[in-house]
């Protein structure tokens, strides 16, 4: 089976480099007509300049594809109207939303001042919903829609000096949870991409002899899966360096207490029961969760 996008049109934040460049490019030589939004700012989302989207769109035209410029900020919901707005008049539909923009500001969270919390939070989180919105309707009434979240291991493990980042991405797993169940009647697939690339926002953060490794070209074959018409749904797929998993968040099956055992010294003591994931399994909603519990107190108290 061969993954086509003919006839679809495609979104990708920050693709004016890296990552972003890399999907935008493939995208296009899989036929879809690509909306090349990048807002041209430095790694620290300061300043701006329409240089790079273009660069881009000039490459993707002269190897016969079609393409785009755009300069919206994602923090911006008026930006990113108008850019949905240029991506309708120009071309009628939306069908596939990549949610790549980024920035980083790195500091221990002790150094950590306000202003860079809010920034990093505002583009990756914010930006990601503010792209998501402006899409949605569009997607609903054409009953089709693909959009991909950029997430990281920064936010589901944990990396020093990331704070704002990792809080930023491991929400837009989240969003991608609430977005996958809303929008699944319409045949919105949401799924969210753990990339390890050497990008400029990883550069002089890993060793020059592991860059070579990672380029992103490496990672964006799973964003053509994950984007595709059969591709799957509230998924989050790593990638990097040829290699490709699956992460999923699993919940071990727990302990009941009867009423008077309800203490935190009895937690204590069935601490290492609770963390048991043996018999653990994927709860694929926050009601299943909560349905889980009650009919295990139910057979507790018959």
């Amino acid at each position: 089976m061969t993954i086509s996008f003919n006839d679809r049109v495609a979104i990708v934040t920050g693709s004016g480099s890296g990552l972003g460049r890399s999907h935008a490019l493939q995208l296009a030589a899989r036929g879809a007509r690509v909306v090349v939004n990048d807002f041209g700012g430095s790694r620290d989302g300061r300043g701006g300049s329409a240089t790079a989207a273009e660069q881009v769109v000039a490459e993707i035209i002269a190897a016969g594809g079609e393409a785009i410029a755009n300069t919206a900020n994602v923090t911006s919901e008026a930006d990113v109207q108008a850019m949905v707005e240029q991506t309708m008049d120009s071309w009628g539909r939306v069908d596939v939303l990549v949610n790549n923009a980024g920035i980083l500001r790195d500091k221990s969270f002790a150094k950590m001042q306000g202003d860079d919390w809010r920034a990093v939070v505002d583009v990756h989180l914010n930006g990601s919903a503010n792209c998501s919105r402006a899409v949605w309707p569009i997607m609903r009434e054409q009953r089709y829609g693909r959009i991909v979240m950029t997430t990281s291991t920064s936010g589901i493990y944990g990396n020093f000096g990331q704070a704002n980042y990792g809080a930023a991405k491991t929400g837009v797993v989240g969003l991608m949870n609430v977005l996958h169940i809303e929008g699944e009647k319409y045949d919105i697939r949401v799924n969210c991409l753990a990339p390890t690339a050497a990008t400029r926002m990883t550069e002089d953060i890993m060793p020059e002899e592991i860059l070579g490794t990672i380029a992103p070209q490496n990672v964006t074959p799973a964003v053509l899966f994950l984007a595709s018409q059969d591709g799957p749904s509230r998924t989050l797929l790593l990638a990097g360096a040829g290699c490709f998993t699956v992460a999923k968040l699993i919940e071990a099956e727990g302990i009941y207490l009867d009423e008077q055992q309800r203490t935190p010294e009895k937690i204590a003591e069935n601490f290492d029961q609770m963390c048991d994931l043996s018999s653990g399994r994927e709860i694929l909603t926050g009601s299943e969760h909560v349905e889980k519990i009650i009919d295990r107190a139910k057979q507790h108290n018959r």
